[in-house]
């Protein structure tokens, strides 16, 4: 079996953009993989084009041979598009090997440690007490989640002592937890927006009486000695990771005593082959796994097929969003992803018909400006 092409198709997500990746071969099975859109989201096809020329006619169930060689032939450490364009390869080749073998991409990885993948769900914001109850009930209702993800912050963080911050958001959180069933979760996502570590802990832990499930990433991911510092001083889990790529960044953080919990993202470093090895770091350093996953049901799929294959797992991201061009997503029932033994590869489905319509939309993050002009943290 040999590879014989490689297509693009940008699509949407709700409205985020997404990009998908088909790999051909010369047996008639094909791969689908996605990549994360760092942006600008069409810089990822012309690497995606020059990748495919390095790796024309090899056998696409060499997974690992090839993620190695996109990396070596880098010269340089490949950085964000290089490692988003890796990563649907390594996806697509991985959802060719299942099919070619006839079975779910989880058993190539030695076969199930669970029988489902307990996810949680990504809200993101702070939404009034009451309308937050009433939306993770619906959550709960429709799919039976029991964990979300909320944002710690009620105000513009610029505007203000910084003790305000903290207070209105610990507030915040003991009325959620006053309304809430006691068995449920809450983890509190900073989004890296935060510069000083001391305000970090000021936060965390002002947050920490209510047991939050983790406290995620509060400040900037490239200084590692700083993570071990905040740690030491958090009386709350903390969880980070989502902006990192290597699995020598991890084993960085690690050593460093810089989390309890790492949250690698699939389609930002390199691919499944990748993420197993981060999985490996993080299991002999007693961290969890929670995978960053904002992504589409492509990414999703593949995350509950690392989730079954990996013990180490605390909870999948999981954000319910529907698109025209995925037809059968994972959807959780219970709280949890159902396994889909009978069906090889990935387990989904990607209609092509739909993909012949370009559905892109633009999408940018809004920068923060503080009070004096300057720029913020996003």
């Amino acid at each position: 079996m040999k590879i014989t092409a490689l297509r693009t198709y940008m699509q949407r997500v709700a409205e985020r953009p997404r990009l998908l990746v088909k790999v051909e071969t010369d047996e008639g099975v094909s791969g689908w993989g996605e990549a994360y859109n760092h942006g600008p989201d069409h810089a990822l096809i012309p690497v995606l084009e020059y990748m495919f020329q390095q790796i024309e006619g090899v056998d696409p169930r060499r997974v690992e041979y090839v993620v190695r060689r996109l990396l070596q032939e880098a010269r340089f450490p490949p950085g964000a598009i290089g490692l988003a364009a890796i990563a649907a390869i390594d996806q697509a080749l991985w959802d060719i090997s299942g099919k070619a073998a006839g079975l779910p991409v989880y058993m190539l990885l030695g076969g199930h440690v669970r029988d489902r993948v307990p996810v949680y769900c990504g809200v993101y914001t702070a939404p009034d007490p009451p309308a937050c109850r009433d939306l993770t009930q619906e959550l709960n209702e429709r799919y039976g989640f029991t964990a979300f993800k909320l944002s710690p912050y009620r105000r513009d963080l610029y505007a203000g002592r910084w003790g305000n911050v903290c207070k209105e958001a610990a507030d915040y959180f003991a009325e959620i937890r006053s309304i809430s069933p006691p068995e449920w979760e809450f983890a509190f996502e900073a989004h890296a927006r935060i510069f000083e570590p001391r305000q970090a802990v000021q936060l965390g832990n002002a947050l920490a009486p209510y047991d939050p499930l983790w406290f995620e990433e509060p400040i900037r991911p490239e200084y590692i000695p700083a993570w071990g510092h905040l740690r030491s001083q958090l009386d709350v889990p903390l969880a980070t990771g989502e902006s990192l790529f290597l699995p020598q960044d991890f084993l960085a953080l690690l050593t460093a005593g810089g989390a309890d919990i790492v949250q690698p993202d699939v389609c930002v470093v390199g691919g499944l082959a990748q993420l197993r090895k981060i999985a490996t770091i993080a299991e002999a350093h007693y961290a969890s796994v929670a995978p960053h996953n904002p992504m589409g049901p492509l990414a999703t799929a593949v995350n509950v097929h690392f989730a079954a294959a990996h013990h180490g797992l605390k909870l999948v991201e999981y954000k319910p969003c529907e698109t025209t061009w995925c037809p059968d997503p994972y959807l959780p029932v219970d709280g949890h992803l159902e396994l889909r033994p009978d069906r090889p590869g990935w387990g989904v489905e990607i209609d092509e018909s739909v993909l012949g319509t370009d559905d892109y939309v633009r999408w940018e993050r809004v920068l923060p400006i503080r009070p004096d002009g300057s720029t913020g943290y996003v």
